[in-house]
């Protein structure tokens, strides 16, 4: 059954191999720079991290290296934050923006470079905020040599990126995103075994007994991260043209996938409720700080529930603006397709609406559930966030290897046809 199929290691396969060779290597050396400390921060940076728990989503997204204010700190974050002004753009807000959008490839291409100079913008504005009001830096020579620093870093990770999504497999920056949180693993585990048993806290065969207990709940998350990322809802539908009564045909579907807005939910939510964190830390205003950390950070109650919250409308607004039911609908009519029993039109756009809205709703609530696991954990065991059970890095981690092991398989199958047709 599979004698003309190409494998990993065949001959054929050669130029795929060399793919992922260069993807690794790509990824070693960014996971070298995360480790390289920016030598004029070093004397400011005991008074950083202790004061910023709130901004641990992105020391994971940058490999640990926002806390050691690496060449690399700030990851990719400020091209996240861009791809998300430029989507919202799109949204009618301003013409030429819609107009890009409308215009296919070439206008990717323009909203792509746009959102590349933004992000490196962005990633001036950030350093230079977190050089003089976080660090605290007063020398203005260092802020200068700092901020420009950091801006490289991130400007040479875009750059890094495109370079592993054109020469490499997978997409760049999303690979850059995964590694960052596989180079935190290591310290994850080290700090739940330092946890539950060298700090002596339980009984030896206590403590033994909950890290296995902790291995397993991890093991068990990981599969729920891939069954909901896999998980999808086939809406058959019929061409107009077709017959699936026909010998041979085979029923057509549109596939709805149930996490359609994967991590980026989250990362609006720790945007949105990081800005007045932020904020207060610029003014220093004790009364103001006082307020945002017992009623803001989620770290508190009302803060928990004001994160799950943005997290479900967060999730409700990005697959919606993603996955527009009236554009399906027409898309649908567009090339002849209907859903049998229901009327093309108003009434084709109200169902696919209904069952999208049902399935965000599940898909939330998962992801709700998995980035507050750590919170609760964390207040009910006294085990740091990083330490406990579940985490958006888990589903970041998920995603990106899916998709990056689809796209090698997607290889395989084309170079098994190219092999048959050359018999």
């Amino acid at each position: 059954m599979n004698k003309g199929r190409v494998k990993l290691f065949s001959p054929d396969a050669k130029d795929l191999r060399k793919r992922i060779l260069f993807t690794i290597c790509m990824l070693g050396f960014y996971a070298l720079g995360t480790g390289i400390t920016i030598v004029w921060a070093t004397p400011w940076l005991s008074t950083l991290y202790g004061e910023l728990g709130f901004l641990g989503i992105f020391n994971l997204m940058s490999g640990g290296g926002f806390d050691r204010f690496s060449i690399f700190g700030l990851g990719v974050t400020p091209y996240i934050s861009a791809s998300i002004v430029t989507q919202l753009l799109t949204m009618d807000i301003i013409p030429y923006f819609k107009e890009l959008k409308e215009q296919g490839y070439v206008g990717r291409q323009k909203i792509n470079r746009i959102t590349r100079y933004l992000g490196i913008l962005l990633a001036f504005v950030q350093s230079y905020v977190l050089t003089v009001f976080l660090l605290r830096v007063q020398n203005v020579e260092m802020v200068i040599k700092i901020t420009l620093v950091m801006s490289a870093g991130t400007a040479f990770l875009l750059w890094l990126g495109d370079e592993i999504t054109n020469k490499g497999i997978g997409n760049g920056q999303s690979l850059l995103i995964m590694s960052s949180i596989v180079l935190s693993l290591p310290q994850v585990f080290i700090g739940a075994y330092q946890a539950f048993i060298g700090a002596g806290s339980f009984a030896l065969w206590m403590g033994i007994l909950f890290f296995i207990l902790y291995l397993i709940m991890y093991f068990l998350v990981i599969v729920g991260v891939v069954w909901i990322t896999l998980a999808e809802r086939k809406i058959p539908i019929q061409y107009a043209n077709k017959t699936v009564s026909s010998y041979g045909a085979k029923q057509s579907y549109l596939p709805l996938r149930i996490n359609y807005a994967g991590v980026m939910p989250v990362i609006f939510a720790s945007m949105l409720l990081t800005i007045p964190s932020i904020v207060v830390n610029i003014i220093k205003n004790e009364a103001a700080i006082e307020f945002v950390n017992n009623y803001i950070l989620y770290t508190s109650f009302t803060g928990f529930i004001l994160y799950i919250a943005l997290i479900i409308f967060f999730s409700y607004f990005y697959t919606f603006m993603a996955m527009n039911p009236e554009e399906m609908s027409e898309d649908l009519n567009k090339s002849g397709a209907y859903i049998p029993g229901v009327r093309p039109g108003k009434e084709t756009t109200k169902y696919i609406s209904k069952i999208v809205s049902r399935l965000t709703l599940v898909g939330s609530l998962f992801i709700a559930i998995l980035a507050g696991m750590p919170i609760l954990i964390s207040n009910l065991t006294g085990l740091s966030q990083s330490v406990a059970i579940g985490g958006t890095g888990i589903l970041i981690v998920v995603g990106v290897a899916i998709e990056t092991y689809k796209q090698i398989q997607s290889g395989l199958v084309s170079r098994s046809f190219a092999r048959r047709g050359r018999r």
